[in-house]
């Protein structure tokens, strides 16, 4: 008799599921990228709605393998067959989104040849935005004698400082990408934003020390490196927008700040200067768009059309109830499908309505709700659908206004956290400089160049 060194188990759909959602199942590397079409995942789910068998799946429990992001198996299960099926599934049903690295190592090259050509210059690396899902943020603190108290603190102490304040604790899947220096207090409890050149024999120094998930900068360096693009740093994507949503009034207060894209909402909590939280709801624009396509049964097209044409966050402030015809209605048998605009916009509500409910669920369990006197909404996905403000504040039950920062209406909308990060890298006292990594084609200024072909860039 031998010995068996496998086990088979019945697994409901539910509990693959759930292994799914929990991060435990794992892709060797060698394993080929997804490539069903939509006929193969349709005939997927037909057979399982149909209760026919649809096949074994094979797993290996391994710690030392490599996986398709690039890090290690650290335990999980790994796909040896059925990851066609288990990818499907994923898309499917939990609506994960299918990310191929070569795909995107791709696109970012042909973009950077396009930044190329358009503005004179060779690029060699770029900083890039990180979503606040992957973020962690500890704050520190630490007192710095000054070398020379007669002289004035020095860049060198303060230099010092920063690299001290970095040393905490660090877990294992995390990594350092920035360190946010808050505030300078002298020692006669004055609080500054730069110290240099100020008389104290002392001063403490507030920072946040910002943290992200190995395995996804890892990923992400990977994808760069394909696209022969090297990374000079990652910046949370709300801490790079601050100085360009907020006004001077809201730079200094309790803040979060909303930016409402495509397919995720990002948030950022600041007290003041200090940044204090960050994360991302998988919702947006675009769940706006597929919730009408899909209710309404015409295209995408047609639903983002309608959703600009007669975007309204709240039907009690409807005017006038007008008749929409719907020119992409996908039964053929049926023509000049009309409905009313309420019909539309209950629609267009419900999904808003859930996003702020998220919104609401995320930050009252971090605790941070009470602290939070103003909320400042940005983003293409919302901006645009009137009474958006109006339905957060229902919701978030705290004041919500749609940011009039004073250069958010001078960017177009599809570069602003481009434009953003470049604003947050130039602005930052104690950044490299990444000047090595630009080469000039031409004689001209190097200053002039960068400056000149930004503002022709960014601005409308």
């Amino acid at each position: 008799m031998f010995d068996t060194n496998y086990n088979i188990n019945s697994l409901t759909v539910g509990a693959i599921l759930g292994l799914i959602e929990a991060g435990t199942i794992a892709i060797p590397e060698i394993q080929r990228p997804f490539v069903w079409k939509r006929s193969k995942v349709r005939d997927l789910i037909d057979s399982m709605y149909n209760g026919y068998p649809t096949g074994y799946i094979i797993r290996w429990q391994s710690p030392n393998v490599k996986i398709k992001n690039g890090g290690e198996s650290a335990g999980k299960f790994l796909l040896i067959d059925g990851q066609q099926r288990i990818t499907a599934l994923m898309t499917s049903i939990l609506g994960i989104k299918i990310i191929d690295e070569d795909d995107i190592a791709l696109a970012i090259s042909k973009v950077i040849q396009e930044a190329e050509i358009e503005t004179d210059l060779k690029i060699h690396s770029a900083y890039v935005t990180i979503p606040g899902k992957y973020i962690t943020i500890v704050q520190n603190s630490i007192v710095k004698e000054a070398k020379d108290k007669f002289a004035g603190i020095t860049i060198k102490d303060v230099s010092s400082a920063i690299i001290q304040v970095r040393e905490i604790e660090i877990p294992e899947d995390k990594v350092l990408i920035d360190i946010v220096p808050d505030k300078f207090i002298l020692d006669d409890g004055k609080a500054i934003d730069d110290p240099v050149g100020k008389f104290s024999s002392s001063f403490t120094l507030t920072a946040q020390i910002i943290l992200a998930e190995k395995e996804y900068v890892k990923q992400l360096k990977n994808v760069f490196k394909n696209a022969g693009i090297e990374i000079d740093g990652v910046v949370p994507i709300s801490l790079a927008e601050r100085n360009l949503v907020l006004d001077t009034n809201e730079l200094q207060d309790n803040v979060m700040i909303l930016d409402i894209g495509a397919g995720n909402t990002e948030i950022g909590v600041f007290n003041g200067s200090s940044f204090i939280y960050t994360n991302t709801i998988p919702l947006g624009g675009d769940n706006i768009t597929s919730d009408i396509a899909y209710v309404l049964n015409i295209s995408r097209e047609e639903a983002d059309k309608l959703k600009r044409q007669y975007g309204l966050a709240l039907r009690s402030f409807i005017d006038n109830d007008n008749n929409i015809v719907l020119n992409t209605y996908k039964d053929v048998d049926t023509k000049n499908v009309t409905i009313k605009s309420s019909e539309l916009i209950e629609i267009i509500e419900a999904r808003i309505e859930e996003i702020f409910t998220l919104i609401n669920k995320d930050i009252l369990a971090k605790g941070l709700k009470n602290n939070i006197n103003n909320v400042i909404l940005t983003g293409e996905g919302i901006v645009n659908i009137n009474k958006s403000d109006m339905a957060g504040k229902i919701i978030l039950n705290i004041p919500v206004k749609v940011s009039t920062g004073r250069l958010v209406t001078s960017v177009k909308s599809t570069y602003r956290v481009g434009y953003s990060l470049v604003r947050y890298i130039a602005a930052r006292p104690y950044a490299r400089t990444v000047s090595n990594n630009i080469d000039i084609k031409t004689e001209r200024n190097v200053l002039k160049t960068i400056l000149e072909k930004i503002k022709d860039f960014f601005y409308t």
